[in-house]
Formats: structure tokens, sequence, C-alpha cells
């Protein structure tokens, strides 16, 4: 009790000290499972990196293990581990290809809603030292519309939505929203959403695919969706994938690593012309308890 109630006055001196530069928090959501969502994060990690951006992606889809599994390497510790194992927050980052490192979520953000304040504050302020260790972080969601997912769309400033032309994908991709639209937390003005559209053939069959998407949002919901671009289907990729490597590694002239680049690029380049004020991860974590206390 001593030793926690030394890093708790520790946590408050260090908060009455000048803020860091916060990072940019980019969350990768989808509808439905199986559109290549976390591929998605995966790719423009590796994108941003090659274009000397410090990155680290949270896995936040509980359950499963596609961040590990796509990097083939087994994390040591995850986020459970940070929180009641008494590790830091190096000691559970997992470093895969090109030095992206990598957070598994386990079941450990599910179970900060069970700590007391103090210590919640403890541990929150233990991630906020990921704004020192990354210009971007890239947040991997569930798929689908539960709870979970939500707070962490709601606790977003930029969301990153991908859809395929499966019409089960664009209705669920719609139906995402339109439950983001109706959280009593989700502020429109606060959050950017843009729609990746992937798998598709060609630029114009994802221009039409988000038009179909879009239609319906701005007839039925108060929000606005922006078109980031598109990803084509490619074998190329498919193959990066049974073999465990992000094909922007594997093969960089590949139809879809270059389609990646174009989008990280894009994202770039908004972050330049943006006025928006970065909030980092603790502005992140603390929207997700508010939501759960």
């Amino acid at each position: 009790m001593a030793d926690q109630a030394e890093k708790l006055r520790n946590i408050i001196k260090a908060q009455s000290q000048p803020r860091r530069q916060a990072a940019r928090v980019i969350t990768v959501t989808s509808g439905k499972g199986g559109v290549g969502k976390s591929n998605t994060a995966i790719n423009l990690a590796i994108q941003f990196r090659k274009m000397k951006q410090r990155v680290i992606i949270l896995d936040a889809d509980f359950g499963l293990a596609n961040i590990e599994i796509m990097f083939g390497t087994v994390p040591k510790y995850n986020l459970y581990d940070l929180i009641y194992q008494g590790k830091n927050i190096k000691d559970i980052i997992t470093w895969g290809p090109m030095e992206v490192g990598f957070i598994s979520g386990g079941s450990g953000i599910v179970g900060m809603a069970n700590l007391n304040k103090d210590y919640l504050n403890y541990i929150i302020q233990n991630l906020v030292e990921l704004d020192s260790m990354a210009d971007v972080i890239i947040v991997d969601t569930g798929a689908g519309i539960s709870d979970a997912v939500l707070e962490f769309l709601v606790a977003s400033n930029e969301i990153l939505l991908v859809t395929t032309p499966e019409p089960t994908s664009i209705t669920d991709s719609y139906s995402l929203l339109k439950a983001l639209n109706r959280h009593s937390r989700f502020s429109p003005d606060y959050t950017s959403i843009n729609v990746l559209a992937n798998r598709v053939r060609n630029g114009e069959e994802g221009k039409m695919l988000y038009q179909k998407l879009n239609a319906v949002v701005t007839r039925y919901l108060s929000i606005s969706a922006e078109y980031l671009g598109h990803v084509p289907q490619d074998d190329q990729l498919s193959k990066a994938v049974m073999q465990q490597m992000p094909v922007s590694i594997q093969n960089p002239a590949a139809k879809s690593a270059m389609a990646y680049r174009g989008i990280a690029m894009k994202l770039m380049n908004e972050e330049e012309g943006s006025t928006k004020v970065k909030r980092g991860m603790m502005a992140f974590f603390s929207h997700i308890m508010t939501g759960r206390r």
C-alpha cells in the first residue's frame, strides 16, 4: 500500500508538469468481421513507419489475436499484466516488423471498469506514457456494435471505418454508424469519420460503395462520413497474410501495398492541415472510463 501511495504521489507531481506532445490516435473499426480491418491497421502502421513516424498498435479486439498472428509473434505480456501484475508500459509492448510496437489488450480493458478511482488513474497515467513513445497510435477494435466497440469509438476523435462491397458489410457499417449516432456520449463535432472501401475492383467501385453508404447516412443520421480511399482486391495481400507478413513489407509494389501507401499519405496530409488538437491516450482512456463509472 505504501508503494502504491508513493506511485500516486508521483503521478500527481507529474500531472503538474508541462504536458508532452500528445500522440495522434486513429481507431480502425468495421461493422462486421472478415472485411480486412486488422490488415488495414497493420499496413497503415507499416506505411507510417516508412514516413519516419513512430507507431504503436493497440489490439483491442478481445478474444482474437489478429495483430500478433499477422505479425508472426506472440506477446509475452498484455494490458492485463499492466493492470494486475505490476508490469509497466514498456514491458507489455511487443515489437514487430519495422519496429512497429503493438499491445495486446487481452481482457485488460474490460477489467478496468472494476478498479477503484485512484488505481485507475495510475493505470491511465501509465498508458499516457505512450504519447512520448509514439507519433501515431492505431487502435484496432473488435468488429460489430458491441458495447466495448462503441466505447472505443465514442472516445475517438478519428475513426476509420473499413467496409467492402458485400451487401452485408454495407448494411452492418450503417448499423454501426447508427448505433454510434445514438450513443449518449457521442459528439459529431468532436469526431471525424473516414470510410475505406476495401477489396474493390477499382477506384470507381470504391466510390460507388461509399456513395451507397453515405446516401443512407446523410438521410437518416446526423453525422457525416468522408471518403478516404480504396484498397483493391489483391492476391498478393492474401499470400502475405498466409505467410504472416504485412504486404507492405513483403511486396511494397503490390497494388494493395501501394493503395495503403496512398491512404497513409492522405492521412498525413490531413494531419498537417488540421487545426484539431491531438488529445492523446489520456483523453482516450479517460473518456472510456468516464462512461463506465
